[in-house]
């Protein structure tokens, strides 16, 4: 199974994604990153004829990458296929890179278990000294979740494919999640250093049904001048849950990722 698709806008971005970063950034550069989050899935991922991301794993992060604006040609082949002779599953030839921005880019489940991908802007905007910003995404197959901080719910009620955000006094704080309005714990409890001037980034990804639920943890700059104050949680909740810029398996990893699956559930309905 194959697809070929011309990509352009914010879906050239997840293609930019997976390209070299440059020695040094210039004016106009994005800072992109990339999370796997679809269990059981495994890619090689080649930018321009090279291996870029071999076996690319579920929970990965890949390092921040910084991009000049240019075109690059992406395939993307289930893992270990031999480019030689097997037929990419996915590729995009002449891929233009838009400029600026902080965003990370997740290949996840949706609320209903099908592959897709998100495109998240990172909030990089300063927090006052002392303080983090801690931001919540819940990008797994399950339903609404309460996020909570030694206990307590900070965000309460978010569903898939929905983030939320607050500003607390910087520190290490123990977390979990729980089904909204329980006390069922389903991940956790994790351990979070919230660092100052910083912007934690906690994703809920996998598969309830499947027992696969994790949290992933990234952490970008949020420019605060520090003054080395570090205490407990507190603060309020933003005044809503921020939308995300849902690709609908518009990138390249997100289309993998559908072709992919959709591959290994034919065979195996033909095994059974």
């Amino acid at each position: 199974m194959k697809g070929k698709i011309a990509i352009g806008g914010a879906a050239a971005l997840a293609m930019a994604a997976l390209g070299a970063a440059p020695a040094f950034a210039a004016e106009g550069d994005a800072s992109v990153s990339v999370l796997h989050a679809v269990p059981g899935l495994t890619v090689d991922v080649y930018v321009n004829g090279t291996e870029t991301i071999p076996d690319f794993q579920p929970g990965t992060l890949t390092d921040p990458l910084t991009l000049a604006p240019g075109a690059y040609d992406i395939q993307v082949y289930a893992d270990g296929d031999d480019p030689a002779t097997a037929e990419p599953a996915i590729e995009a030839t002449g891929v233009q890179v838009p400029a600026n921005g902080n965003v990370t880019l997740v290949a996840h489940l949706d609320a209903s278990g099908a592959p897709t991908l998100g495109a998240f802007v990172n909030d990089t905007e300063p927090v006052p000294a002392g303080q983090a910003r801690l931001t919540v995404r819940h990008l797994a197959a399950a339903p609404a979740v309460d996020v909570r901080a030694g206990g307590t719910p900070v965000v309460e009620g978010i569903e898939n494919p929905n983030e939320a955000s607050l500003v607390t006094a910087a520190g290490t704080v123990s977390a979990d999640v729980v089904l909204a309005g329980t006390e069922d714990v389903v991940i956790g409890p994790a351990d979070l250093t919230l660092a100052e001037g910083t912007n934690t980034i906690v994703t809920a990804w996998g598969s309830a049904d499947d027992g696969t639920l994790q949290l992933a943890v990234q952490t970008v700059q949020a420019h605060s001048a520090p003054t080395g104050v570090p205490s407990g949680l507190g603060g309020a909740a933003d005044d809503g849950t921020a939308p995300t810029i849902v690709l609908a398996l518009a990138g390249v990893l997100g289309l993998a990722a559908a072709v992919l699956w959709r591959r290994s559930r034919l065979v195996e309905a033909r095994e059974h």
